[in-house]
């Protein structure tokens, strides 16, 4: 059954609406010194939906020649899967660093972009940090993943792979 344009966009809003409550009610469980460990939260939640999803998006896929392979398919086709677009950039310094760029990352779009909210903006990308994580662990490979946002909603993944 395909899938329309109404149906995509209504799913898409939901799930930034559901990640937004999560991230709120996680910080409202928890106290207030404590934001690591909303964003350690956040991050295994993420593992554990990015490790399902990319096993449902993969399924039809050969097995990937090298470590390149998987992350431009994390680009194209998983990064499409979860946020209804590819990413925007990609570049490496071929050393086990890649940098994800996505110029209108959809989770922070709708924060507003004062500096008010710079604190609050890492604990938006912990899910995301730990989606890059359990979804290149099912595909093999051991990494660390950071996030930046250098101008809103313009966000930064930068993945190192660990040997």
């Amino acid at each position: 059954m395909a899938v329309t344009t109404v149906q995509a966009t209504a799913s898409q809003c939901l799930f930034e609406f559901l990640h937004m409550e999560v991230v709120f009610y996680l910080q409202e469980r928890c106290d207030a010194g404590k934001k690591g460990d909303v964003a350690k939260q956040l991050e295994q939640l993420g593992q554990r939906v990015g490790g399902s999803l990319v096993e449902r998006v993969s399924r039809d896929t050969l097995r990937f020649k090298n470590e390149l392979d998987a992350i431009i398919f994390i680009c194209k086709h998983f990064w499409l899967h979860a946020f209804n677009k590819p990413v925007d950039n990609l570049k490496t310094n071929h050393q086990d660093t890649y940098v994800l760029h996505d110029n209108s990352f959809r989770l922070i779009s709708q924060i507003s972009h004062s500096d008010q909210y710079k604190d609050e903006v890492s604990l938006y990308l912990a899910f995301t940090r730990g989606l890059l994580m359990g979804a290149l662990s099912n595909l093999g490979i051991r990494c660390q993943v950071s996030a930046e946002v250098t101008q809103m909603p313009a966000c930064i993944f930068q993945v190192k792979v660990l040997l």
